[in-house]
């Protein structure tokens, strides 16, 4: 299989797009107000998916990359301590940390002289590609529920 296929089709995973949407298309015109509430029936805020998203995809990245780095307690080093946000300053920072790693696997994805499949060397058992995957898979499973939670607050589709 031609390389360039399989590193465009990996970048369009890590970016959200294809058959489901993408994470600015979810929160896109979320009213602050909204951004720390649980509908009924449902278990998280938008918040609380936001900083998981984050949370994880830094957790995933940094063990790719980095044999010293210790991954959170599972599950609540993966989860906010409270379902708002402490701030609207808080929000943006989870997002903009969100987007620098999105950049930083994309990075990954398009550096041609890494071999995606070569086992990561203090974890022979995975490899880069492996741990994109997941990214976008963990991805788009948590972005489908921040619209879920969206349609339950009234505040599906956006705008």
């Amino acid at each position: 299989m031609d390389d360039a296929i399989v590193r465009e089709r990996l970048a369009a995973l890590v970016l959200g797009e294809g058959a489901h949407v993408s994470l600015e298309r979810a929160l896109e015109g979320l009213p602050e107000e909204l951004r720390g509430q649980r509908p009924p029936g449902l278990e998280h805020s938008p918040w609380e998916l936001l900083e998981h998203l984050r949370l994880a995809q830094e957790d995933l990245l940094r063990y790719s990359l980095d044999p010293d780095w210790r991954s959170p307690s599972w599950p609540e080093g993966y989860w906010p301590d409270t379902p708002e946000p402490p701030s609207p300053a808080a929000w943006e920072a989870s997002l903009e940390a969100l987007r620098r790693d999105r950049r930083e696997a994309l990075a990954l994805v398009r550096d041609r002289q890494r071999d995606l499949t070569a086992p990561l060397p203090h974890a022979p058992q995975h490899n880069l590609l492996r741990q994109l995957m997941l990214l976008g898979d963990h991805d788009a499973y948590h972005v489908g529920q921040i619209v879920d939670v969206r349609r339950a607050l009234g505040a599906w589709p956006p705008g």
